[in-house]
């Protein structure tokens, strides 16, 4: 785990500070579990200490995964500024903490992860509900009806890609990973990973932050790769990762010509954000 971004969260609960950790390589927030508790419980400092040490005892009882979860990151005590080790949870490891606790300011995130619930399970007997609530997402959002269609056909490029290279042999995430970079760093000089930090995003969509050249330039350089892969029948990482490369060249080619034509660059910094991640001397503050 890279323990690079500090930060604190304040707008979760009630405006009550939650030290946190983000983990830009796995792309993932790590929360300690004594600030959520002190908050739920209303709790000391120590007394949300104690309880967490008896709720892990009774976790651990009850056959849950949770305490296995927790991470053990270095963070900035309140109380004298020095570092200490202290047990953190990702997002999903949270809602699952918050579940445990028996407290009436946890009732909120109950109901919310129920309604999320239900959500999925709709969504299992028709497809269709996921689709018209990401469009009404994207609507209130801001975009176009120009930007959605063109981002849910990149959404079906994708996964019509990912197949392909299933079918030829890849399997592993990292493999996925790699060769999407490939086609990034192709016509963006970016990974995507880089592309994220250029637009300043962290766990946010890279795409969904993209302005409609630039979505239109993944799918040239996915389109492509997918289309030559099946042509040249693939087979394996190493082939893979060339056609993969190519793929991208064929969209910079594209970009290159547009952008003599803009008198611009295509590739911006710009992100669909109304806040920002400021980074000082304490680490990152959203």
């Amino acid at each position: 785990m890279k323990q690079d971004k500090l930060a604190t969260i304040t707008n979760l609960f009630e405006g009550k500070e939650v030290r946190s950790i983000w983990d830009s390589e796995r792309e993932e927030y790590y929360f300690s579990v004594v600030d959520v508790i002190g908050i739920l419980t209303n709790n000391t400092y120590q007394k949300s200490r104690n309880y967490w040490k008896w709720l892990k005892n009774k976790l651990i009882l009850e056959g849950s995964e949770l305490v296995s979860n927790t991470n053990q990151l270095k963070m900035k005590s309140n109380k004298d500024g020095k570092f200490y080790n202290t047990d953190t949870l990702n997002t999903k490891g949270i809602l699952r903490l918050i579940e445990s606790v028996p407290s009436p300011k946890a009732e909120p995130f109950k109901m919310w992860l129920a309604k999320v619930g239900s959500e999925r399970i709709d969504e299992i007997f028709d497809p269709e509900v996921a689709i018209t609530r990401a469009v009404e997402y994207y609507h209130k959002c801001g975009y176009d009806d120009n930007w959605i269609e063109a981002r849910l056909k990149g959404i079906l490029n994708r996964h019509k890609l990912t197949d392909v290279w299933k079918e030829q042999g890849i399997k592993e995430p990292y493999e996925y990973a790699i060769l999407t970079n490939e086609i990034y760093s192709a016509w963006a000089g970016m990974t995507a990973s880089e592309y994220k930090k250029f637009k300043g995003l962290r766990k946010e969509s890279l795409r969904d932050n993209m302005t409609d050249l630039e979505i239109l330039l993944t799918d040239i350089g996915e389109v492509t790769t997918r289309c030559l892969a099946k042509e040249k029948h693939s087979i394996g990482f190493m082939e893979n990762k060339s056609i993969a490369k190519t793929g991208g060249e064929i969209a910079n080619d594209t970009k290159l010509n547009i952008e003599s034509k803009l008198g611009k660059n295509i590739v911006t910094n710009h992100n669909k954000l109304n806040y920002k991640y400021i980074e000082d001397k304490t680490g990152i503050k959203k």
